[in-house]
């Protein structure tokens, strides 16, 4: 029974990283250009809110203990069984965020700001969750920075994303050379990082700022970013532990 959940779990798998290979479509580059338009007309003031909640996120994740207290490893359990928990993390996930998505979204555009480090916080701690359920050790600052990736490869433009993407294939490779955490926070454009991760979002977000509009657009925008999270981290442990 767990010999054919596996194939079956390779044939999905093949399917995702097709996706995640392909070229950017017309309508991603079209979408691209007015997300970047979008993004010069924002005041400095804001982009530095946005950048500030996403610096502190991933400090949080790479040096802070916030979500690393109560995630054990799950070890010695088959696939399926891991993946039945994992759906059940993404079912909890996917109504916590869209409850929070519909509160914020019905204040217009002061709650919807703070939707944004709220919805960080949110999908940050499921990464670790999602990490432990398939057997890893999120006290490894090497898990964690995955996470991370796991993070930009689920919220990034296509470009970006292939890149990402080809880190996440090597990682078993790559992971032992990587810098150590300070060095890795030295290096980091974060207004680059956060504007990768607000590109994706941007356009279904900013009609959440629409007071009342905004309750319906926050709720299911949420509810589809973890939906997408989920996929992403699902299929990147898969490669890992099915080593295809």
């Amino acid at each position: 029974m767990e010999e054919l959940y596996e194939e079956r779990a390779r044939i999905e798998l093949k399917r995702w990283k097709r996706k995640m290979e392909k070229k950017s479509s017309l309508a991603s580059i079209y979408t691209r250009k007015l997300q970047t338009k979008i993004n010069n007309k924002i005041p400095e003031k804001i982009h530095s809110i946005f950048t500030i909640s996403v610096k502190n996120m991933v400090q949080a994740t790479l040096v802070g203990s916030e979500y690393t207290t109560t995630t054990i490893p799950l070890e010695g359990v088959p696939l399926q069984e891991r993946e039945l928990k994992l759906e059940e993390k993404v079912k909890v996930y996917k109504k916590t965020a869209a409850f929070e998505g519909a509160g914020t979204g019905a204040g217009g555009i002061i709650l919807g700001m703070v939707d944004f480090p709220l919805l960080l916080s949110i999908k940050m701690r499921f990464l670790f969750e999602a990490a432990s359920i398939y057997g890893f050790d999120v006290k490894d600052y090497r898990e964690r920075l995955f996470i991370l990736y796991l993070f930009q490869l689920a919220y990034s433009s296509d470009n970006k994303k292939r890149d990402v993407f080809e880190k996440i294939k090597r990682w078993e490779q790559i992971k032992d050379d990587l810098p150590d955490k300070e060095i890795y926070l030295e290096e980091i454009n974060w207004k680059s990082f956060q504007l990768e991760y607000r590109d994706h979002i941007d356009l279904i977000k900013l009609l959440q700022l629409i007071p009342g509009f905004g309750a319906i657009v926050g709720a299911i925008a949420n509810y589809h970013f973890l939906e997408v999270l989920g996929e992403t981290a699902k299929n990147s442990y898969r490669m890992r532990l099915l080593k295809s």
